[in-house]
């Protein structure tokens, strides 16, 4: 796909996709289509649901806006997106919540410290938490979530 990042074999993000990169996901392979961002966006793709079904694509919206952002939301997030088939699609408007969630995705099934999953990020070409945009208390939200929850049972084996 065009301007996704691909976190491992099982996850790859982008920003807002449009109805020929959705089609393009499907030949690539994708199974499911994850969207993060809320129906009252600017730039929201109002018919996603039914273009990605009509695909034979699995999808699920669950809207993740930053002033919302809680330990309780990132854990639904996290458990919709173990339980779609893989590998999945996870966007929101420009990426940057959609490769937080799938990063942290990975760091939690790996077992990576909050250290390791920010050098994980910038290998990936990603500095999600040094981002003009991010604020501290969103890293904090992150570090405080990775620190809290343990290596957990997920439907896919994510090894090097």
């Amino acid at each position: 796909m065009i301007n996704a990042i691909r976190i491992n074999d099982h996850l790859t993000t982008t920003g807002q996709v449009v109805p020929h990169q959705l089609k393009q996901a499907k030949q690539e392979g994708f199974k499911s289509v994850l969207n993060l961002r809320s129906p009252d966006e600017l730039g929201f793709l109002k018919d996603e649901q039914k273009v990605v079904e009509e695909l034979g694509l699995h999808y699920v919206n669950v809207p993740l806006k930053l002033e919302n952002l809680n330990e309780e939301l990132i854990t639904k997030i996290l458990t919709t997106l173990d339980q779609l088939p893989k590998p999945t699609v996870i966007h929101c408007a420009a990426a940057m919540r959609s490769t937080g969630i799938a990063l942290l995705s990975v760091a939690i099934q790996e077992g990576l410290t909050p250290e390791q999953t920010l050098m994980k990020a910038k290998s990936l070409g990603f500095g999600f938490f040094e981002h003009a945009g991010v604020s501290p208390q969103l890293k904090q939200l992150f570090v405080n979530y990775l620190n809290k929850h343990t290596k957990v049972d997920v439907p896919y084996a994510l090894s090097a």
